[in-house]
């Protein structure tokens, strides 16, 4: 099992994970996906999502802030939370995690904290 399938599996098995992605936002690319969320397509939020990254780090270096101080961007929906952590501290610059929970059962303290761990896998 390759270290993007290990990180997948950690992220899905958090409560209330629908959806769950590690995405270079370079290439806007999937690198891998697991989950299916309900009424969304996971490789079209990853594709929009790398927007998101790259408009945050570029409003980053224009403020003169590192990107290194960012630790994860927190969408709050309706019935979903989607929660993005670029990989800006590690030697895999470029690249991001992409969890979609359901906002009911989800507890974004603990799911931030063990997205940092995982991290350390990728």
């Amino acid at each position: 099992m390759s270290a993007i399938e290990i990180a997948l599996s950690r992220a899905m098995s958090l409560d209330g994970a629908r959806g769950a992605a590690v995405v270079d936002y370079v290439s806007r690319m999937s690198l891998g996906t697991s989950g299916q969320p309900d009424g969304l397509d996971l490789n079209r939020a990853v594709h929009g999502d790398t927007d998101v990254v790259r408009a945050k780090l570029a409003a980053l270096q224009l403020i003169g802030y590192a990107p290194e101080r960012m630790e994860d961007i927190v969408v709050t929906l309706d019935t979903e939370y989607h929660v993005i952590r670029p990989l800006t501290r590690r030697a895999h610059e470029g690249l991001f995690l992409l969890l979609v929970l359901d906002r009911g059962g989800a507890d974004l303290d603990a799911v931030r904290k063990e997205l940092r761990c995982i991290e350390t896998l990728l």
